[in-house]
């Protein structure tokens, strides 16, 4: 299945680079780029199909069944602004320009030594004849990656002051998801990618996981009156479970609910909030500031870094 997915998925950048990304490359006379444009292509068709998946299902649920109406949407502009900067290769490719290099330190390491970089396939043998479950292990680990970062952005001062550029949305819609800071997120891209790589995840896989746990935390921050029961709300974040990581009883470094995928995390450590009648609004972080809240992307970006800046200086 893995493996149809990967193939049509090359077919498709491959169709869309020979009949369109070639002729204007050639056209233009910036045929050196040829190599950087396919790369840049591959992250940019792999963030079309993220955003239309994304608005397809969590535009009609705000509409639908909204926790907030607001007369103004301005705010929510800039974080579509942000989606697509992110999702559309610009950040991708600084993270690929970072971890290409250190991927091929860490497979040429192994290789040197005559052995074969580790994977779970290789730590547990019998997962070659279950794809599936494989798979599965590999969001698992990653999910559980993704909450100690979380949990990493909130204590450590620092990264709170990049990461309260996320926190200050006082709109929050499934746009929000990726209303981060340029540092912020490439440090979340190098720590996904490291641990990524760490276990060795095939580059079939890498997109679906991709798309699979991008597409929770889009939903679980769009803006709807929506739980998933006694049972669910334990199984997979909601945007009930979520929205309460952005209330303001879960503001700064004392906060709750800090899964991207699984709640099981925020149980077993002990920031878990499983209240889900409680749909709080979400007036951002007290402590953010209006140039964070409501300011222009650039605005937020120098505000973010010149508070990071701050903080590491004491």
């Amino acid at each position: 299945m893995f493996e149809a997915v990967a193939d049509a998925y090359t077919a498709l950048t491959g169709a869309i680079f020979q009949h369109a990304v070639l002729p204007a490359l050639y056209s233009t006379g910036l045929m050196a780029f040829e190599e950087d444009a396919q790369v840049w292509l591959d992250f940019a068709v792999m963030g079309l199909i993220q955003i239309a998946v994304i608005w397809t299902v969590c535009r009609p649920l705000e509409a639908w069944k909204p926790v907030e109406r607001w007369d103004s949407r301005r705010e929510v502009a800039t974080d579509v602004l942000y989606t697509v900067l992110t999702r559309l290769g610009v950040l991708p490719l600084i993270v690929f320009a970072v971890f290409a290099p250190l991927q091929a330190w860490f497979q040429g390491l192994f290789a040197d030594a005559g052995l074969t970089a580790p994977t779970l396939e290789g730590w547990l043998p019998w997962l070659r004849e279950w794809p599936a479950v494989a798979f599965a292990l590999y969001v698992v680990v990653l999910d559980f990656g993704d909450y100690w970062r979380h949990r990493l952005q909130h204590a450590i001062p620092w990264w709170w002051e990049l990461h309260a550029v996320h926190h200050a949305q006082e709109k929050m819609t499934f746009w929000t998801d990726d209303r981060n800071h340029l540092i912020d997120d490439l440090l979340a891209g190098i720590w996904f990618g490291a641990l990524a790589l760490l276990i060795g995840v095939p580059p079939g896989q890498f997109p679906l996981i991709i798309l699979l746990l991008r597409f929770v935390e889009a939903l679980s921050h769009a803006n709807v009156r929506l739980h998933f029961g006694a049972v669910g709300e334990r199984l997979v974040v909601s945007p009930r479970f979520h929205r309460l990581h952005h209330g303001p009883l879960s503001a700064g470094q004392e906060g709750r609910n800090f899964a991207v995928l699984l709640p099981v995390w925020d149980w077993m450590f002990g920031t878990a909030d499983f209240d889900r009648h409680n749909f709080p609004a979400t007036t951002g972080d007290p402590s953010s500031g209006e140039v964070l809240s409501s300011g222009s992307w650039w605005a937020q970006q120098k505000e973010g870094a010149r508070r990071m800046w701050g903080s590491l200086r004491g």
